[in-house]
């Protein structure tokens, strides 16, 4: 069997994800004689060539596209065996993950009033990570939006979240005391790259059947501020995911007729009874609380002895 050195595993697959040498060296913070040097060593632990190195640039070997998602699969073991290890030799050490506009300041503070000597942390989750930052035991806990996949998760609702529309503020709409779906029947609405996250936030369907008129592809929340501030897409968004005067060029018309988007804390199924958890859904239930449902943007309980236990659903 073969004695892989993780280092050397990680050093490829960064070179697999940028296939250039120099930009991986750069992400690794290596020289690069020093990255070429471990992945010829890698090279010589497997007996095979895991790059290809020539005027086209640098290009994955046969072998190496094979050995890539056992590569990766390992290094997330690797760092799920480690996480889990860790929260069993430190079990009252949190990590708690949370989305945009969620503010889970006054939990955080009722936990760690209720319990002084635990270690508590928190982490800002992007588009995408979640269940995965859960799953891969990035994080103890979230507080995030459905809908995500709650495979191996249980998952609490917090409270329903209204969603608005979110429009440049010379906006034809801007001022309205509310719209329907029917005024922006032929508004472009930004895309997602996921297909069950892009159905449900572009409400496509409509519920007369119509497709949604398909507005950019984009990636992140940066991008999608900059189109709609540009006229060349408006956006459905719960209420508490835009910060008023974060952006003096959109505003926000309340959504009438389109359901609202359920806040949720989500764990590891199995792990939601760990005391600090259930501190922290406790505090969680006591103070997190829905954003006033006319928030305009301008863009986008319990003791540590005795935690008290609420109702979960999974």
């Amino acid at each position: 069997m073969a004695d892989l050195d993780l280092r050397l595993v990680r050093c490829f697959t960064v070179v697999a994800e940028e296939l250039h040498f120099g930009r991986a060296a750069a992400v690794l913070h290596l020289a690069q004689p020093s990255l070429s040097r471990h992945v010829r060593r890698l090279e010589g632990e497997l007996g095979v060539r895991l790059f290809e190195r020539n005027t086209q640039g640098t290009q994955l070997t046969e072998a190496g596209a094979a050995f890539l998602p056992r590569a990766e699969a390992l290094l997330r073991s690797a760092a799920e065996a480690t996480a889990v290890a860790r929260a069993a030799g430190a079990p009252s050490r949190i990590v708690i993950g949370y989305m945009t506009g969620l503010i889970v300041t006054p939990a955080v503070r009722a936990l760690r009033a209720r319990c002084p000597d635990a270690e508590v942390h928190h982490s800002f989750l992007g588009w995408g990570e979640v269940p995965s930052a859960l799953l891969e035991h990035r994080v103890d806990v979230i507080v995030g939006r459905l809908p995500f996949a709650a495979e191996g998760l249980s998952v609490t609702v917090l409270y329903e979240e209204p969603r608005v529309l979110l429009i440049p503020v010379g906006h034809r709409l801007a001022g309205k005391e509310y719209v329907t779906l029917d005024d922006i029947a032929d508004e472009p609405v930004p895309r997602f790259p996921d297909e069950e996250f892009n159905a449900f936030w572009r409400v496509d369907p409509r519920p007369d059947g119509r497709p949604a008129p398909d507005g950019p592809l984009i990636k992140n929340l940066e991008d999608k501020l900059e189109l709609i501030a540009a006229g060349e897409a408006v956006a459905l968004v719960p209420v508490g995911a835009v910060m008023k005067g974060l952006r003096p060029d959109l505003t926000t018309v309340p959504l009438a007729g389109v359901d609202s988007i359920p806040v949720v804390l989500a764990t590891r199924a199995g792990d939601e009874d760990r005391r600090l958890l259930a501190v922290f859904r406790a505090c969680a239930e006591d103070h997190l609380i829905p954003a006033p449902a006319d928030r305009s943007a301008t863009a986008a309980g319990g003791s540590c002895r005795s935690p008290v236990h609420r109702p979960r659903t999974s």
